[in-house]
């Protein structure tokens, strides 16, 4: 088995390729540092012939400062994605399976419980809107070229150092600048990583779209807790709803170098869960509760 992986270097790419370089054949795309190095945003690469590709390139959820951080959305997720279509067109033979990584991002939602994969893809912001436009290149491709296609809508990724909105939370509770908001209760989908990448394979025979989450859905509060034991941290201090709600107005103002807003304080006091009750059924996928095995490094 034949495969080939793009984003490699990511976070959780890093894992996939760990996971699986050591039972099969593993060809590796990334701008740097794989088997075969390209930026996708900008190039068609050169393709050997494979039987699965995991797409997992691409950019991050971030908070976009300006219209050229929107752009590198749709530059980095949907002209990436074209070139590597593109690419494969022009291969000798093309993969039977295509597995794409996508994100609960897609459904546009800041709120709402055991959200499935029937709901209507509502993204206005522009990684979710570029994830949904990637979405329908790769299965309008998969169904023209006849190749079975997989899209895992992927939450809160936890794993070893991760970045993002997680890696923020551990540096806060770090430093000590971290505070839970109303008691930390709304509860948030995640998953661990490692699971995504023992998983792929098992999906990618039958093809479809599907949510995975731990099951668990932990709150802000439990998570933090657990984040703070790593550290050897005594608590996490909380902040009153209405000390929170004073200064989301004050970063109204002052804008994006302001820690929170409005739009972030709703974020965080507000439970956004997802069903992934379609791959349970369907592959028996019974992932590890994250706070059962979360750990901040290897050796934790």
């Amino acid at each position: 088995m034949r495969i080939l992986l793009t984003g490699s270097n990511g976070f959780l790419g890093k894992y996939i390729f760990s996971y699986l370089n050591q039972e099969f054949d593993l060809y590796t795309l990334s701008r740097t540092h794989s088997s075969i190095n390209c930026d996708l945003s900008v190039l068609q690469p050169t393709l050997p012939i494979v039987d699965i590709v995991i797409h997992s390139a691409g950019m991050a959820h971030i908070l976009p400062k300006n219209k050229n951080e929107e752009n590198a959305f749709f530059k980095v997720n949907v002209n990436g994605t074209q070139n590597l279509l593109s690419a494969l067109d022009l291969a000798a033979l093309k993969p039977r399976f295509f597995i794409f990584i996508s994100s609960v991002a897609v459904y546009g939602l800041n709120s709402g419980e055991n959200i499935n994969e029937n709901y209507p893809l509502l993204a206005n912001d522009s990684y979710g809107k570029s994830k949904i436009e990637t979405e329908r290149l790769v299965n309008e491709w998969c169904i023209k070229n006849g190749i079975i296609c997989t899209i895992l809508r992927l939450p809160l990724l936890v794993g070893l150092n991760p970045k993002g909105n997680l890696g923020s939370m551990i540096q806060g509770i770090k430093k000590g600048y971290y505070f839970n908001i109303a008691g930390g209760n709304a509860k948030k989908s995640m998953v661990l990583a490692s699971d995504i990448a023992k998983f792929i394979l098992k999906a990618a025979e039958v093809g479809g779209t599907y949510n995975l989450t731990d099951g668990i859905h932990p709150t802000f509060n439990e998570l933090s807790r657990s984040i703070s034991l790593n550290l050897d941290k005594s608590f996490v201090p909380n902040m009153p709803l209405f000390i929170a709600n004073v200064l989301a107005k004050i970063g109204n103002i002052l804008g994006n170098a302001f820690p929170i807003n409005s739009n972030k304080l709703s974020k965080i006091t507000s439970s956004l869960t997802f069903d992934d009750s379609k791959a349970r059924i369907a592959f028996g996928w019974n992932p590890t509760p994250v706070l059962d095995s979360f750990k901040l490094h290897e050796d934790a």
